[in-house]
């Protein structure tokens, strides 16, 4: 039950935490993104690598590359939401459907491995928050009604609990779980090593962030 709680309440926090607490400060933003990110890339090293390689196929490190490449392919449509980045006109009241589904396909994938490694909703509820934030932030500035954000975030909060229960309820998917993991673990280091690219401004060194990215991946490795 938590596997399918957790990615909603994280949706929700980060909703909560611009309606209500109005974070919008874009230092701390980026500060709370390299953390998620730090945390994601750590999760997927500590717990995901070890469990699908630990019987090595080739075709793993393929899975691997498909992931990698495919969520290249959807920040094609996202213009990189996963990662911290919302370009949407912002004069336009129609529901953003690319954004829309491409993050809906991204939160799916990310779920199917869930039940399989119990650690992982860690770090996928550490990825949301902050994206969750950006989102209800950007789309409070635009011109989409309360009730098209609403029913964004509601229905987007629900997709990593649905690749969740995919994955349980068909069966025939269990032969090719390591491969679907794979998947995932690509989409995950193209993610989170962005993040934190991203997150340096210049590239500079800040010791404020080098101490939260040190922080996110000892908190990992001791979950």
């Amino acid at each position: 039950m938590i596997h399918y709680l957790l990615p909603i309440l994280a949706v929700v926090l980060g909703f909560l935490f611009v309606t209500v607490f109005q974070f919008r400060e874009k230092k701390h933003m980026k500060l709370l993104l390299a953390f998620s990110g730090a945390f994601l890339l750590a999760i997927t090293v500590f717990n995901l690598l070890p469990t699908v390689f630990s019987e090595y196929q080739p075709s793993y490190g393929i899975f691997v590359m498909v992931g990698i490449l495919l969520q290249i392919f959807l920040e094609f449509f996202s213009k990189g939401a996963e990662h911290g980045h919302v370009h949407i006109h912002k004069d336009s009241s129609a529901f953003p459907w690319l954004l829309f589904v491409s993050l809906s396909v991204h939160a799916i994938l990310e779920g199917f491995p869930m039940h399989h490694h119990d650690h992982l909703v860690y770090g996928i509820v550490v990825h949301k928050i902050p994206i969750a934030i950006i989102l209800t932030t950007f789309f409070y500035g635009s011109k989409m009604s309360k009730f098209s954000i609403l029913t964004f975030l509601f229905l987007f909060a629900l997709m990593t609990p649905l690749g969740s229960f995919l994955s349980e309820q068909l069966t025939f998917l269990e032969a090719y779980q390591n491969e679907i993991s794979a998947l995932v673990i690509g989409i995950f280091l193209h993610i989170s090593t962005t993040i934190l690219f991203e997150s340096s401004e210049g590239h500079k060194f800040n010791l404020t962030k080098l101490i939260v990215i040190v922080a996110a991946t000892t908190i990992a490795f001791f979950i």
